[in-house]
Order: C-alpha cells, then sequence, then structure tokens
C-alpha cells in the first residue's frame, strides 16, 4: 500500500523522491511542508478510500506510511479511541496511541509497514515491521536526512551515488540477495533492518531497539499434537481474517504447495463468495508446472482459479522490467512468474494474499533436514550453498558475512533447528522473498499479504517442538496434519517437487552470442573474472550460472548505468 518519502531537517522538497513512486501509489499522490521538514505519500487506496488520504493529521502528530496496521481496529477498542477518530484509516488510531503514551505505541502493532511519524511533542521516527515485509530507505545528507520506500527515489533526487558497494554485489551474486546489516548496495543508501525504530534527531539517525520478529528462547512450548493442531486452526483463522481486512477486492497467488493452500483452505472458510486464486504455470519442456495441483485444490475449496502461463517469450519481456522494478536487487528466478502473476491480477485484484513465511517458520526446507542429520548420515549445516567461481574469490566473503548474520540470530536457548530457521528470518526472508514480492506486486499497484508473517502466527510456529515441526523425510509437520483434515486434495503428503523456472533453457540458445557482453559489463567486470565468465556462457556444463550473470548485468545498466530496461536488454542480449 502506497510509496512514502520525505527529507527531515532541511529546506528540500519531498515531492522529486515521491514522483518516482508513483507506481507504489496510482491513486495520487500529496505533499506537505512543516518546520524543517518536507512528506509525500503516493497512495494505492485499500482502506477507507476516502477519507485515508496521508499525510494524516491527528492528536497533533502528522503520520504517512506504507503498509497495513492490521490491528487498528482492536487498538481503537482497547484503547477507547472510537469517539477520537476522524476517519476509517488503518494508521490513525496508532496517533492517538502515540500521544497516550509516545514510543511504547510501536511496540503494539499487528501488520506490514514502514512509516514516518512527526509527534506532537517534536519527536520524528521512522519505523519498520519486524519481518521487514515493507521496505524503508535513508541516505544522511548534509544537514538534514532523506528517506523513501525505494532507493530510486533517493538516487534521482541526488541522495547517495550510483555506484555499487563491492561487497553488497558479491552477496547477490554468491547468495542472490544483499544481506540485510543496514548498507545497500548504492553507496550513500540505507535501509531501516526489520523491526528497526529510530528517531532522526537533527537530520541524523539516533537508533533504538528493533522489536524481534521470533519469539525469546525458553517460552513453553505445546506438547499435545491434538492441542496444537487446535490452536494452529485458531491463530491461522484469526490471522488470514484480518489479512482480509480491505475495501478493494483481494485475493491469492495459489501454487501446487503446502502453504499457499493452507492461506487458500482459510480463505475459503471465511468467505461466502468464491475467492479468486491465481496460477502461473511453464510451457517449457521438463518444467515443473504446478498448475494441475493447483487446480486440484481450487476445484475442492470452490475458489474462482485462474491460470496464466511462461513461456520462452515472457521470460525476455518481463526480464528486464524486472531488472528495473528491483532497484535493491534480489537474482531469485522466482520475481518472474511473481512479476507475470501480478501483471495478470492486475485489474482483477488489488490486494494479494500468499504464503510467504510458511516454510521458514513451521521448517520447510529440505535444508533444515540435512542440518539436524549426523554428519556420518549426510548431515550439514543449514548454509546457502554457493557456486559463484567467476567471482574473483569464488563467494567466500560472502558466505562468511552471512555465516556472521547466521550467528547472531542463533541466539542461546535455541534448538538447531530454532538457529537455522532464526538465520533465514534474518537474511533470506526480508532481503530476498519479501523483497520480490513488494517490489514485484508494488510494480503493478498490487499489494502482498503474507498472513503467516504475523506475530501470533509466529509465536505460536516458531515455539513448536521440533518434532512437531521435522519428522523423518518431512517439513512443517503439524502444518500438513492441519491441511490432511482441513484439504485433502492438497495432497500434503506428496513429495515437494520443488520450485525451478527454466531459466537455463531459455538462456541457453543465446549464450554464447552474450558471453563477450555480460563478461564486458562494467558492473560485472568490477567483481569477476572475465575469461571465468565467458566459460559460464560458452560451456554448457555450468548453465546454473549463467542466470545471476545475466540478471546483475542488466541491474546494473539501468541502475548505474542509466539505460532504460529495452536498451539494457538489447545491451546485453542483442536483438531478441
Amino acid at each position: 500500500m502506497c510509496g512514502i518519502a520525505g527529507v527531515l531537517h532541511g529546506s528540500a522538497s519531498a515531492r522529486p523522491l515521491i514522483e518516482t513512486l508513483t507506481h507504489r501509489g496510482p491513486d495520487g499522490v500529496r505533499v506537505e511542508a512543516g518546520p524543517d521538514w518536507s512528506i509525500g505519500h503516493a497512495r494505492l487506496s485499500v482502506i477507507d478510500l476516502e477519507g485515508g488520504w496521508q499525510p494524516l493529521h491527528a492528536a497533533g502528530s502528522t503520520i504517512i506510511g506504507n503498509g497495513e496496521i492490521y490491528n487498528y481496529l482492536e487498538l481503537a477498542e482497547t484503547f477507547g479511541l472510537k469517539d477520537r477518530l476522524a476517519t476509517g484509516s488503518d494508521f490513525e488510531p496508532l496517533l492517538h496511541l502515540y500521544a497516550l503514551e509516545g514510543e511504547k505505541a510501536f511496540q503494539r502493532l499487528r501488520g506490514m509497514y514502514a512509516f514516518c511519524l512527526v509527534g506532537h511533542d517534536g519527536r520524528t521516527w521512522l519505523v519498520r515491521d519486524p519481518f521487514g515485509i515493507k521496505p524503508l530507505y535513508y541516505a544522511e545528507a548534509g544537514a538534514g536526512l532523506a528517506f523513501a520506500s525505494e532507493p530510486r527515489a533517493l538516487l534521482a533526487a541526488g541522495y547517495g551515488r550510483r555506484a555499487t558497494a563491492a561487497e553488497r554485489a558479491e552477496e547477490v551474486l554468491s547468495l542472490n540477495y544483499a544481506l540485510g546489516d543496514g548498507a545497500t548496495i548504492f553507496e550513500g543508501v540505507r535501509r531501516l533492518t526489520p523491526g528497526e525504530i529510530v528517531e532522526v534527531v537533527d537530520g541524523r539517525i539516533a537508533p533504538r531497539p528493533a522489536r524481534p520478529a521470533l519469539p525469546p528462547p525458553g517460552r513453553p512450548r505445546a506438547d499435545d499434537e491434538a492441542e496444537a493442531l487446535a490452536a494452529l486452526d485458531a491463530v491461522l483463522e484469526d490471522s488470514v481474517m484480518v489479512h482480509q481486512r480491505s475495501d478493494v477486492p483481494y485475493g491469492l497467488f495459489l501454487s501446487g504447495g503446502v502453504d499457499s493452500a493452507t492461506i487458500a483452505t482459510v480463505m475459503a472458510r471465511l468467505n461466502e463468495r468464491p475467492v479468486t486464486a491465481y496460477t502461473c504455470g511453464f510451457d517449457a519442456p521438463g518444467a515443473r508446472d504446478e498448475r494441475a495441483q493447483a487446480e486440484r485444490v481450487a476445484t475442492a475449496l470452490g475458489l474462482d482459479w485462474r491460470e496464466t502461463t511462461f513461456d520462452e517469450q515472457d521470460f525476455w519481456r518481463i526480464l528486464p522490467q524486472v531488472a528495473w522494478a528491483f532497484d535493491d536487487p534480489t537474482c531469485d528466478y522466482a520475481t518472474l512468474p511473481t512479476f507475470k502473476l501480478a501483471e495478470a491480477a492486475k485489474g482483477t485484484l488489488t490486494v494479494v494474499l500468499s504464503g510467504e513465511g510458511g516454510d521458514e517458520l513451521f521448517a520447510g526446507y529440505g535444508r533444515y533436514r540435512r542440518a539436524l542429520r549426523p554428519a556420518w548420515l549426510g548431515g550439514r549445516a543449514a548454509e546457502p550453498q554457493v557456486d559463484a567461481g567467476f567471482l574473483k574469490d569464488g563467494g567466500a566473503g560472502a558466505l562468511a558475512r552471512w555465516r556472521r548474520a547466521a550467528a547472531e540470530a542463533a541466539l542461546p536457548g535455541r534448538t538447531r533447528l530454532q538457529a537455522a530457521q532464526a538465520a533465514d528470518v534474518a537474511t533470506w526472508l526480508p532481503n530476498d522473498l519479501l523483497l520480490k514480492l513488494d517490489r514485484c506486486l508494488m510494480a503493478h499497484g498490487l499489494e502482498g499479504r503474507t498472513p503467516f508473517l504475523d506475530p501470533e502466527v509466529a509465536a505460536f510456529a516458531f515455539d513448536l517442538p521440533d518434532r512437531f515441526k521435522v519428522r523423518g523425510r518431512f517439513g512443517k509437520h503439524l502444518l500438513r496434519r492441519w491441511l490432511e483434515r482441513a484439504c485433502p486434495a492438497a495432497e500434503p503428503w506428496a513429495r515437494k517437487k520443488g520450485f525451478t523456472v527454466p531459466v537455463a533453457a531459455w538462456i541457453a540458445p543465446r549464450a554464447a552470442d552474450m558471453a563477450s557482453r555480460v563478461a564486458d559489463n562494467a558492473g560485472i567486470a568490477a567483481l569477476c573474472d572475465r575469461d571465468a565468465v565467458r566459460a559460464a556462457f560458452i560451456d554448457d556444463r555450468s548453465p546454473a550460472r549463467r542466470w545471476p550473470l545475466l540478471f546483475f548485468a542488466l541491474w546494473h545498466s539501468i541502475h548505474i548505468g542509466g539505460a532504460s530496461p529495452e536498451e539494457a536488454l538489447a545491451e546485453i542480449a542483442g536483438t531478441v
């Protein structure tokens, strides 16, 4: 929901920043200035279509926000705010709550959000939700600070530099994403980390403790499976119910997996009309296509199921658009079908629910199961498998930095499984999966919501005993048991095929022709061994290495070189 931007402690206007973010908020832009600040909001109308325009003023404070505060009705009820509210906006109760208890109010929020609050008390805050579902970037420049929902806004207005930070670029090519320690791939541009709450004092950041996404170690855990299943049903229904709060049409993205089938099952239970669901399949030989399984689930639940296909022509058409959308880059090829799904849903839906977070919270990845095995049975650490021989250090530096981030997430008292889950929640989830959902949907003026990444669901799931998560060759044991009863058509115990996009097959016919152009790209040449890059495109024994190199070369041409998406594709891939 929306794009936000502003300049704090300075005389510059927020308009040049916010006008680059109209794809996030196609319903209109508003800019306001106060003493020593200017803030702007590009709106995607979702709740209170007439009265919810921002900047929003109440109780002497002002706010602009991106996202949704799902428990706004409960906050208004609990604190007796109903008679004070002038709008139906989900952000207005926060302003009244801030007047009552100051920064403590930020800890009461349930939702996905990034906001700037200029308080009645003269204090100014930037806040991001605990999982990092919604992004927020900033740059300190001169005597002031500028912030925005995307780096492109800061760069367009002259904050930060169009130059890549080498370590972040190496991480993108090794891990598929840049690690989330605050620094971004652009020199001088930083991001708020998930859960971070900062006060801006005289144009500078004064950090406050982050709100943790995951509960602390040592809490009581459910031991009875029947009771755990009943509790799971309750938290899922409650989360999906509040994630459906909307004054515009909503639906979901449905794959053939457990997570989206779970969300679809609860949505079907809560809605009288058929829920609209979109599935993407691949028209390519040997591609793993989930449409048949998704259709079985849709039929069983009575969904309004719609399918879209992704083929080689879509690949070359959408690839440069995705490279443009991801100014904060990720080389995850799942961005491609997600972008196509958003393209298909635009015009029918405005809000889309998805299953992101299910694997991290209920332990669905195979690497978790491997981490629990002894070494003599093939066990190994649940860490990324880096294949970046084209980098000058082979990706060793990026992997070392990932290990440090993982060690910080593995608090004392957590099991080995919980430590692996916490590492993914701190690294892979916000900087790849949630970035993917935000950029692909916002590029089409859609809002993505993630019911698994709710504080109540997260606390319940993460605290489950390991045996309720991993048992035998299956992860997500309790979630599968629930789905077995609630929607047998989902076949939750079927062997997971894994999600792949046949990018290697689509690149292969053009690989030799692109070898030198990719190797000579300025961003690639600064980080990689050119001969190794050429070899990756000419030698068919390493086709998996081609995708991140191709994507990063396009990204660099667009965001550093200033090329349009079409110009970048022609420069790197020639005529397609």
